[in-house]
């Protein structure tokens, strides 16, 4: 599928951990009047509202003396032994590869993939087992690696490892304090599967022309359904059906599909927002072209109109509303009233799509070009004549010239009832 932009991807996958700071406000304190730790603390808060250009002098004021204070405990260039680090953490003082990790996040919200990359790598050869920093570093690699593929696979394997681990420390502990536990142990076993489910995707894609890519899809998309927590797995079982959508295995794609909103979609509206069992936008999304393909626009259109409600301005929403409205004309018993029904809502959304497409100067030129066909498709068959305007108009003068250099059997890259362009074909 053609990966395109939404208000909600700025948000990193669920992989990742995330904070719930409070809104902080800058301390009139000079920076270098404040303790590390302070400075760590504002600065995470800071990336959690989406200032990371503010967060930043906050972390490289910390790294810089968490730096000389390390430079000043030993005399060569090696890093400070982990036991060291260890104790200091168990004082609870901030440590080089927290404060590394939170300023490789910082970096990566910031746009600079390169600096983030070097740090999160120095943090895994600091805290090799991720005693202090976890699966954070590995899980960030095997997404910003510059190969992919293998590359990003033993980044995953090793993330993988270090929350086993921790797993299994935590389910030895249960018992002893069961209830502040069991929410972290529920944290790390949803963390784990979804790293799980990112390697299985590097197998539907990157890794597809392996002979063994299948098996190993299936493995680790059914350990991933098994250790995740019933009310944390709704993007769990989509990856799921996304897997059975590859083996061509459409109802079972469409029981996980079942089963996944089952969990989140009867929530009430006033508690919906801060329920951990609801998925993020961006795999709302997802769960929405997954429903189409397996020919469900109905409940696919339901859950854009839920994604409309939260964020209007989301084109690729607008986009997927209309296209599934001209499927929903187009099945062979829909009758004349509602395929007109069907074909003018499908209208209403693409025009919405198209105009927020040119506001936003938006990026994915497919999406465009599909959108421009169905609407053009569309007027026709409601005999409504084509109002292009000047900026459509330049969409199709470049159209014509880059018809020149490309072939002219250019395919939409997400079909009706295909899959994801690039998956492997399962038997």
């Amino acid at each position: 599928m053609a990966k395109t932009k939404t208000k909600a991807q700025s948000k990193q996958k669920d992989i990742l951990h995330s904070t719930n700071a409070p809104l902080v406000k800058s301390n009139p304190l000079k920076t270098s009047q404040r303790s590390i730790e302070d400075l760590l603390t504002e600065a995470a808060a800071l990336l959690e509202q989406s200032q990371p250009e503010l967060a930043l002098p906050l972390a490289e004021e910390a790294l810089r003396r968490l730096e000389a204070e390390r430079q000043s405990e030993k005399n060569d260039n090696d890093d400070t032994d982990i036991d060291s680090l260890l104790q200091l953490a168990a004082e609870g003082k901030p440590t080089l590869p927290t404060a590394l990790t939170l300023g490789a996040e910082i970096q990566l919200a910031l746009g600079d993939v390169d600096a983030a990359r070097k740090s999160f790598t120095r943090v895994t050869q600091i805290d090799t087992d991720g005693a202090l920093v976890s699966a954070e570093p590995w899980l960030w690699l095997a997404q910003v690696c510059e190969d992919g593929g293998h590359e990003s696979i033993a980044h995953f394997e090793k993330a993988t490892e270090v929350l086993r681990n921790e797993i299994e420390v935590l389910e030895d502990e249960e018992a002893q304090v069961l209830d502040q536990t069991a929410r972290i142990l529920d944290e790390k076993k949803a963390k784990l599967a979804n790293a799980l489910c990112a390697m299985a995707e590097v197998y539907m894609t990157d890794l597809s022309w392996e002979d063994d890519a299948e098996q190993r899809c299936e493995t680790l998309v059914t350990e991933a359904v098994a250790v995740c927590p019933d009310r944390l797995s709704a993007g769990v079982l989509q990856t799921l059906a996304s897997v059975r959508i590859s083996q061509t295995r459409v109802d079972d794609a469409r029981q996980a599909l079942k089963r996944s909103m089952d969990i989140w979609k009867d929530i009430p509206q006033e508690v919906v927002d801060n329920d951990e069992r609801r998925p993020d936008f961006a795999t709302r999304i997802s769960l929405s072209r997954l429903l189409m393909e397996v020919e469900q626009e109905a409940e696919a259109f339901g859950v854009l109109e839920g994604l409309i409600r939260e964020d209007d301005q989301s084109v690729e929403c607008w986009y997927l509303g209309g296209w599934c409205h001209v499927l929903m004309s187009q099945k062979p018993d829909v009758g004349p009233e509602a395929q007109t029904k069907s074909q003018e809502t499908a209208k209403t959304w693409l025009d919405t799509c198209l105009r927020l497409y040119r506001v936003q100067e938006y990026e994915d030129e497919r999406l465009r070009d599909h959108a421009l066909e169905l609407v053009q498709q569309l007027n026709k068959v409601l005999g409504v004549e084509d109002q292009m305007d000047d900026d459509d108009a330049a969409w199709e003068d470049e159209e014509d010239e880059e018809d020149e250099d490309v072939d002219e059997d250019f395919e939409v890259e997400v079909e009706a009832n295909g899959h994801e362009d690039g998956d492997v074909e399962m038997s």
